[in-house]
């Protein structure tokens, strides 16, 4: 999901309203998040992965280093 106007799929208030944990690849797009859906976060975790957002989609580079830093924030096993 994206934060601008031409992510092939933008976040939308469902998918706040839905998530308990939105993960963010830059701190860019939690302030992108934060200004658009800011009165919707609440008690909900904004958390920056600190990762460029310069990967084409599905690279296998990106989703290692995904898997590798959402690890110590959810259980993947």
């Amino acid at each position: 999901m994206g934060t601008e106007e031409q992510a092939r799929v933008r976040i939308t208030s469902g998918h706040v309203g839905w998530a308990d944990v939105i993960f963010a690849m830059e701190k860019k797009h939690v302030r992108r998040i934060t200004e658009k859906f800011g009165d919707m976060l609440g008690d909900k975790k904004l958390i920056c992965l600190d990762i460029p957002d310069d990967y084409s989609f599905m690279d296998e580079e990106l989703i290692e280093i995904l898997e590798s830093r959402v690890a110590e924030y959810i259980d993947l096993v």
